[in-house]
């Protein structure tokens, strides 16, 4: 199956049938997230995987549709970061001295550029640009999904404070951005067989 194969068959599904994604496809799809495309480098997210059966029943409450979650093999959940600080840029140079083989000193000028873009930004500012960088992930996610012929839906219909409190999350620091359920599609979920609709060509592209 080719790439528009892939993205031709894939829809939002609306219940899975329960089968749990083999160990390495899921690895595959979660690779694709890591090498998912970020200003900067930076990453400002994190990706949280819920695979076991008692904490999916747990965030159930937290989805306005949940059939999605109670059906699905795994949910993933994307947290975008709300503040960049000194520390995380620190961090980010030594993993790349590391991985590089390079000093930090010829990083320098490097850390210092994203050190000044970062402080002329306004916590609101980072925070819009921090989703956005995670909704460039969840697009990498649903796209791999796509391509090992595992099928998905992505989700905001849900109560942030809900999922904040089961899953730890330090609202003054980070936040739910969206969230994917992974999974099989189930015989019973209609909405397979319904055409996929999209904009016509003329309408959608414009060549200059």
């Amino acid at each position: 199956m080719n790439y528009l194969e892939a993205l031709s068959r894939r829809y939002s599904v609306k219940k899975f049938n329960h089968q749990v994604i083999p160990q390495e496809t899921l690895y595959n799809i979660l690779e694709s997230g890591k090498l998912s495309a970020s200003s900067l480098g930076l990453q400002p997210y994190k990706i949280l995987v819920v695979e076991s059966e008692a904490m999916k029943q747990k965030l159930i409450p937290a989805f306005y549709n949940p059939s999605q979650i109670s059906t699905c093999s795994h949910l993933i959940v994307i947290i975008s970061k709300k503040t960049i600080d000194e520390s995380y840029i620190r961090g980010y140079f030594n993993h790349i001295s590391e991985v590089r083989e390079t000093s930090l000193e010829k990083l320098e000028p490097f850390k210092n550029s994203i050190n000044q873009h970062i402080v002329q930004k306004t916590q609101d500012e980072i925070f819009n640009w921090a989703e956005k960088q995670s909704y460039i992930v969840l697009a990498n996610l649903m796209y791999a999904a796509a391509i090992e012929n595992i099928d998905s839906c992505p989700m905001e219909g849900f109560r942030q404070d809900i999922i904040e409190e089961i899953l730890s999350i330090n609202p003054e620091t980070e936040k739910v951005t969206v969230t994917l359920a992974l999974g099989y599609r189930s015989e019973e979920d209609y909405f397979q067989h319904m055409k996929k609709v999209r904009k016509p060509n003329e309408k959608l592209f414009k060549f200059m």
